[in-house]
């Protein structure tokens, strides 16, 4: 076995491999990192939402206000639920929701607002969950790509937003092979949330006496299974020692790009905010001559990218015009490589 994964071969030989010890501990060490007491870890990041879905009981036809500036994987669990996604714009400088651009979004079949941190890059929090609050409606932070990012010298996921959801895929952080988690600051919202993971279960009462399956034990909300595994939270778990270190690195790379790009002609700056540290999953910029920026990063070995599709692309969504701000935002945008890995 690698030296760094010390115990994987006795899990692997236990004969206990679902939700057990390690993963538990895995939960335990992101409630620890992000600064809260519960974290609910599931088996992929997918799941969460669908978790997350039915926690919030939403129902076909109820409308979630998101930006077309995500990816797939954040808002195609919407569409499969059969909710209307609305697209809201973002401010054209930094790639985030504009927060008067969800406010004139919101109607009476508004729901939820999924508030995506672009790129690692936070957003506006507190003016949207504002907004949220004055209509009554929920609000997720979504952290797909956010892990260890900071808002107001706090972590995603301990910034007053009533929800967060994170992702432990390989391209993600920590990375657990496949895997998601959620928060909730609402005990009943978090109670709910543990029993859909789980197929409708309330462990506590689900075995009688005998050890079998007990009648009184009811299944009363459609659920789903999406506990995750001890080995992918051991490996989360072993992550979580090195999780520091590998942001320090992501931020040192970041910055060794200042002094590369200022004399570049078509640099119109970093998408960076003074009230947000971002994570640097990459590092974003703006230009005013992105294809041909790009074609000579690429040239000079550099594995550029715009990242994401405006979703409003995709017909399954239904048709929707493309705002104004993602439309100028995704045509200066260059995400550039600063990962720990360089």
């Amino acid at each position: 076995m690698p030296a760094d994964l010390p115990e994987l071969g006795n899990i692997l030989h236990s004969g206990a491999l679902a939700y057990g010890k390690w993963a538990r501990e895995f939960e335990r060490k992101l409630a620890d990192y992000i600064g809260v007491k519960q974290v609910l870890y599931t088996n992929t990041y997918g799941l969460a939402w669908q978790v997350l879905i039915r926690t919030l009981d939403l129902k076909p036809g109820d409308e979630v206000i998101a930006t077309p500036m995500s990816c797939l994987q954040s808002t195609m669990p919407f569409a499969q639920a059969g909710l209307k996604v609305v697209w809201a714009d973002i401010d054209p400088r930094y790639g985030i929701l504009d927060p008067e651009s969800v406010k004139s979004k919101i109607t009476s079949r508004t729901k939820l607002v999924s508030n995506y941190h672009f790129c690692g890059y936070p957003g506006y929090i507190d003016e949207i969950n504002a907004i949220a609050k004055e209509n009554g409606i929920f609000v997720i932070d979504d952290c797909i790509e956010a892990f260890g990012a900071k808002y107001k010298g706090k972590r995603l996921g301990n910034v007053g937003t009533t929800m967060s959801i994170f992702n432990f895929q390989t391209v993600r952080m920590p990375n657990t092979i496949e895997g998601g988690a959620l928060v909730f600051e609402d005990d009943e919202l978090f109670k709910r949330a543990s029993i859909i993971r789980d197929l409708g279960i309330d462990r506590s009462i689900f075995r009688d006496k005998n050890g079998e399956i007990s009648a009184a034990c009811d299944i009363s909300i459609p659920s789903v299974n999406a506990t995750p595994s001890d080995v992918n939270g051991y490996i989360g778990c072993c992550q979580m020692g090195v999780i520091d270190d590998l942001l320090e690195k992501q931020a040192i790379n970041a910055k060794l790009w200042e002094n590369r790009l200022f004399d570049m002609p078509s640099f119109l700056g970093f998408i960076d905010r003074k009230d947000a540290t971002p994570n640097y999953w990459i590092c974003g910029i703006l230009s005013s001559n992105k294809e041909e920026d790009m074609k000579m990063f690429k040239e000079q070995g550099y594995a550029c990218s715009a990242v994401h599709l405006p979703n409003s692309y995709y017909s399954a969504f239904g048709k929707q015009e493309m705002p104004k701000g993602v439309d100028e935002f995704y045509n200066k945008f260059i995400a550039l490589p600063s990962g720990w890995w360089m």
